[in-house]
């Protein structure tokens, strides 16, 4: 999606490590450089099989397996004084009303987990409470069906950038978000 453009906007797209020690630093540092409306961060949640954008961020690292540098932090708080949790936000329910009408599966999560991806959220909203004209959440997408195996569920490549670019979309337009019972899961 890097350098397309979405509603008047530039699309940046970037790879953050997955790392507890050194994503949030380069989230940050990209944060700096590129002045951004609109920061929706992606990021892998194996076993889900819809695209789900994310509602909440919580403060603390509880990794049930090692990152890519082999830390595996137990109860650590992302930010020491920071607050317990930071909502999304992006129109979390708007996006998920959206990516259906398309006939995307999508659902609201109540909750990023405790490893990288919430990580990486946390980081994000905390860099952003000093910059409320910029919107920024995570949403989560499945396995691509080469990564699948023993019946997980997947969702092919261009229905999740078409998701990621509706999201985007949707986030751009949308002032407020909608109120709706369901679709939430997690």
């Amino acid at each position: 999606m890097h350098g397309r453009r979405i509603g008047g906007h530039e699309i940046a797209g970037m790879v953050l490590p997955c790392r507890f020690d050194a994503a949030v630093a380069a989230l940050k540092k990209h944060l700096l450089a590129l002045d951004p409306a609109l920061v929706v961060c992606v990021g892998q949640a194996g076993g889900r099989a819809e695209i789900t954008p994310e509602r909440i961020a919580i403060n603390v690292d509880d990794a049930q397996i090692p990152d890519n540098a082999g830390r595996q932090p137990v109860d650590v708080r992302i930010v020491k004084n920071g607050p317990a949790a930071y909502w999304s936000t992006l129109p979390i329910k708007a996006v998920v009303a959206a990516l259906r009408k398309r006939g995307i599966p999508a659902a609201v999560s109540q909750t990023a987990g405790t490893f990288v991806c919430n990580h990486v959220f946390y980081g994000l909203m905390h860099a952003l409470r000093t910059r409320p004209q910029v919107r920024g959440g995570f949403v989560h997408v499945p396995f691509l069906p080469e990564q699948a195996r023993d019946g997980q569920p997947s969702l092919v490549l261009s229905v999740m950038i078409d998701a990621i670019e509706k999201t985007v979309a949707v986030s751009l337009g949308t002032q407020r978000d909608i109120q709706a019972k369901g679709g939430q899961t997690h």
